[in-house]
């Protein structure tokens, strides 16, 4: 049985054999027919879908939970399911173009007993069974590696990027969350798919401009792990990298535009919050990066303060001047510091744009408006505009 388990946990549960291969259309949620129960001695979890898919599941640490990756399911409904007492949170969505995830937040260390899925005419249903587990037992469960096939990328170690001439100036453009992790919710809408549409209206904007060449960290609603963004930044060649988002934070707290670049310290409690609420979401969907912070911000640090920091900061003094000269709502500390995770690329000076906030009403009327949003785009065009030239003319005089 250990055996069995240990094998349940990190490879696929491909259930039904090669007739799957011909499956090809989602998978939905029946929330009707499925259901969590138990209590301290034990978790049953039954989740019915309209058609077999493959599947697999694993255990994670910190905070414990149990991951149910799945072929092409929609969620649907998920969210009606009660929770029972050990289950804490329950969260689900797109994890990869293809691949949908389920993570189980649970009270403590627990164990699979059994899992299957059961096949019918014409759908399934996936069956797992938790069992409290020792500490011990429990964090070496969690940490048996991906397969190779399915771990994240590493990052990219690439050298810093040659000193741009009269090319485009190349933009990274990273709308937060997506997939799995929706960011902040409000009123059926969610910061993930906000940013997504804003996105795509602020490349089209760069590129109507003709001086810049645009690459996006994802072009649908999936998710995408915080080192992989800073990946494809530097794979890009990235003369600049902006990551926006629009989160949640306690009314009065958070109303209007800021514009946010990295400190070791963070500016206030409120950043702090925000860079912390970001990285969870990361950790939460399945990723642990923890291991290599330490370094990673060590050496940044050094390299920022020495070359990278006065870019970063004109970056960020621009894109203020931009967007209160477009006369657009601002907090009322525009530019803050934190020490989110995106923004830890040492050599390309990058900048998070919080647009504004769902938790405030007036922001979120703001952000559902097509014309307040060409307003925005309009605004920080310009102001990447303004410190690409500035920032060419002085990288010029320093190669001289």
């Amino acid at each position: 049985m250990r055996a069995l388990l240990a094998v349940l946990a990190m490879v696929w549960a491909l259930a039904f054999g090669a007739a799957a291969q011909d499956l090809s259309a989602l998978a939905r949620l029946d929330a009707g027919q499925s259901h969590l129960q138990g209590d301290a001695g034990g978790v049953e979890i039954a989740l019915a879908i309209s058609q077999p898919v493959p599947w697999r599941v694993r255990l994670l640490d910190d905070p414990p939970r149990l991951i149910l990756d799945m072929r092409e399911v929609d969620w649907k409904g998920v969210e009606t399911l009660a929770l029972p007492t050990p289950v804490r949170a329950l969260r689900a969505g797109v994890f990869r173009p293809g691949w949908s995830r389920l993570v189980v937040e649970l009270d403590g260390p627990w164990t699979v007993a059994r899992s299957e899925m059961q096949t019918g005419d014409p759908g399934a249903v996936v069956r797992l069974a938790l069992e409290p587990a020792t500490a011990a037992a429990f964090a070496a469960e969690a940490a048996r590696p991906e397969p190779a096939e399915w771990a994240a990328p590493k990052a990219a170690d690439l050298p810093p990027s040659p000193v741009q001439g009269s090319g485009p100036v190349v933009v990274v453009l990273d709308p937060g969350h997506g997939g799995i992790d929706p960011g902040a919710e409000r009123e059926g809408q969610t910061e993930a798919k906000l940013m997504l549409t804003f996105a795509r209206e602020l490349k089209e904007a760069l590129l109507r401009d003709g001086r810049f060449k645009v690459v996006m960290t994802r072009n649908e609603d999936v998710f995408v792990p915080l080192e992989t963004r800073i990946s494809i930044a530097r794979a890009a060649g990235a003369t600049v990298f902006l990551s926006l988002h629009a989160d949640a934070l306690a009314e009065g707290e958070a109303q209007g535009a800021t514009v946010y670049t990295l400190a070791e310290e963070a500016t206030d409690e409120a950043a702090q919050a925000l860079a912390e609420r970001h990285d969870r979401d990361d950790l939460l969907a399945g990723l642990d990066l923890s291991a290599q912070d330490d370094v990673v911000v060590t050496v940044l640090m050094d390299m920022a303060r020495t070359e990278t920091q006065p870019r970063v900061d004109r970056l960020a003094g621009h894109l203020v001047g931009a967007i209160k000269g477009a006369e657009l709502r601002m907090h009322r500390h525009p530019h803050q510091q934190g020490g989110f995770s995106v923004l830890k690329s040492p050599d390309i000076p990058s900048a998070l744009v919080e647009l504004g906030f769902l938790s405030s009403a007036r922001d979120l009327k703001r952000l559902e408006d097509p014309e307040w949003r060409a307003r925005m785009a309009a605004a920080l065009v310009a102001g990447l505009a303004a410190w690409a030239e500035e920032d060419r003319a002085i990288r010029a005089v320093k190669g001289g």
